[in-house]
């Protein structure tokens, strides 16, 4: 039985000063039962809640701590810069030093421009391809997730119709739907804007075809519109240089945040050189955008991951979790389905509408020592080690164990 009195009483708390106590993703009340909504210390692959109850992290604070929390390597590079200053008049010389990296790194980037959240990059990056084209339509696939704005925000509330004037929509690796979208905004169409991979919350994940990609970069050749792909989740997951480089296509913009830093707050745009002299016409900004500490973090965890195949090391630990779980859901006759890159790993049961099986395995796992997600894609991170994974197996048993009750 876990422990939550801390918890409860810092989720009442909340409720009086924070409308609806929490906003966003990271709402607890929107997970199975007994999942804690505030934690106090987390390392490596562990995380710990306010009331001491440790847990195997699987969703590594929903992408963004890829080289695993609190990295030594990083935390000293954030220290280093952090004694001298963070937030300050301008930029570090971290800075540059990162933007070399990374254009040394990504082999479709001329350049980069910084900012702090995803959401920012992605904005920006929309931005970017209009003032490169001078056209206004862009192009995003059905059910996509590219941020909480009201240009892209998956709630209507609050949000007008005027927001939304300019997007149109296609569907993901749908050849023939991209084109009738391209055709229908003949004339100004600004960018096409795709995710890494299909991973809307809930759905089978599904990667993009050779075909899809291949097409998509021709379509905006031929249009002159630029080519977007959202990394933000998936960056530095699936591939070091993005995440359709082993597709052999190569964007015109890319958004990236979440594991950049590990889990310091930092986002960028990276692109090729037709639009650098674009951007420098456009105006952007953030009081946080140009804080050193991030940088000089994200630095160290660049080259880390770079040095030490991390996500050769990721995709290891991703297909042991999966041929585990496999293993796991015939041996209780529990059917389920895997999707996606084994590194962001998406466990959906069957029959399973109103995720009650999700739920009830979520929670008789957490209970046993392993945070899963019931319906989002799950992170891998370089800390988790095979006796990591062979322990959140053993969690997971107890989880379709309970499943298999019902």
């Amino acid at each position: 039985m876990l422990h939550n009195a801390k918890d409860s009483e810092l989720r009442a708390r909340a409720q009086k000063v924070v409308p609806g106590g929490m906003w966003g993703h990271q709402n607890a009340a929107n997970m199975p039962e007994g999942y804690p909504q505030f934690f106090s210390s987390a390392q490596g692959c562990r995380i710990r809640d306010v009331d001491g109850n440790e847990y195997i992290d699987f969703m590594c604070s929903w992408g963004p701590v890829l080289l695993g929390h609190h990295h030594p390597e990083v935390e000293a590079a954030a220290a280093r810069q952090n004694a001298l200053g963070d937030c300050q008049n301008g930029p570090g010389e971290a800075m540059v030093e990162l933007a070399e990296l990374l254009v040394d790194t990504i082999p479709h980037a001329d350049w980069v421009q910084f900012q702090k959240n995803g959401t920012d990059a992605t904005t920006m990056a929309v931005v970017f391809a209009r003032a490169g084209t001078g056209r206004r339509k862009v192009l995003v696939a059905k059910g996509a997730y590219h941020g909480a704005v009201p240009w892209t925000s998956p709630s209507l509330s609050g949000v007008t119709t005027e927001d939304r004037a300019h997007v149109d929509h296609y569907i993901f690796n749908d050849i023939a739907s991209l084109e009738a979208a391209v055709d229908r905004n003949a004339g100004d169409l600004a960018a096409i804007l795709v995710s890494a991979f299909r991973h809307d919350v809930g759905i089978d994940q599904e990667m993009p075809t050779p075909e899809f990609a291949r097409r998509a970069r021709e379509l905006c050749d031929a249009t002159g519109a630029a080519l977007i792909i959202d990394d933000v989740r998936a960056g530095f997951r699936l591939h070091i240089g993005g995440s359709w480089e082993g597709l052999g296509v190569r964007p015109d913009l890319a958004a990236w945040s979440k594991s950049i830093a590990n889990g310091h707050p930092l986002a960028a745009i990276t692109g090729n050189d037709r639009f650098r002299e674009p951007v420098t016409k456009t105006f952007s900004t953030g009081s946080f955008w140009t804080a050193a500490v991030p940088m000089a973090a994200a630095v160290a965890t660049v080259t880390a991951l770079k040095r030490d195949d991390g996500i050769g090391h990721m995709r290891a630990m991703g297909e042991r979790f999966r041929a585990g779980m496999d293993a796991l859901a015939t041996k209780h006759g529990v059917p389920i389905r895997q999707s996606g890159p084994v590194q962001m790993p998406l466990v959906l049961f069957e029959n399973d509408a109103d995720l009650a099986k999700a739920n009830r395995f979520c929670s008789t796992a957490l209970r046993a020592g392993a945070y899963f997600h019931p319906k989002h894609n799950m992170f891998l991170s370089v800390a988790h080690t095979a006796a990591d994974i062979d322990a959140a197996l053993v969690a997971a048993d107890a989880g379709f164990t309970a499943v298999a009750r019902m």
